[in-house]
């Protein structure tokens, strides 16, 4: 099955690569390559006391999930698994990912390791990365000379 886009059959339009592209497409969404090609998006926010990280993981259940911290590296590794086609099933349009996955994160600020914990909500991974002392910012008194 081919897609044909609105703006290209709109004006009648044909661009020289459509026919590239049309195969190009096809071959992503024939291929079990692009199955695998699952990368969950993230946020990284930080304030004065931790470092928080937040993963999209809809469609991914908890058990299939592991956080780790070491050296200074966050990595957040699992797998979506894809839904069990049926016996009468026929795909007419395919786009979701899935597959194994893994995130790493490069984190500068000194945090207390044995402190990180991680939440698993509504599909999303929260991952809270708590500063250590001397990371926090901290008053300085200023005194008379």
């Amino acid at each position: 099955m081919k897609l044909i886009t609105t703006p290209r059959s709109a004006f009648g339009y044909v661009s020289p690569l459509a026919s590239l592209l049309d195969r190009e497409f096809d071959r992503y969404f024939q291929s079990p390559e692009a199955v695998a090609a699952y990368s969950p998006e993230l946020d990284v926010r930080e304030d004065a006391d931790a470092v928080t990280v937040q993963l999209d993981l809809p469609g991914v259940a908890r058990e299939n999930v592991q956080v780790t911290f070491h050296d200074g590296v966050l990595t957040v590794a699992g797998e979506r698994k894809a839904e069990e086609a049926r016996k009468d099933d026929t795909w007419n349009y395919r786009e979701r990912s899935y597959g194994r996955f893994e995130r790493r994160l490069s984190v500068k600020t000194p945090v207390n390791a044995d402190q990180v914990r991680a939440s698993h909500k509504d599909g999303v991974l929260t991952v809270t990365l708590p500063k250590s002392a001397q990371a926090k910012p901290r008053q300085i008194e200023i005194g008379n000379n």
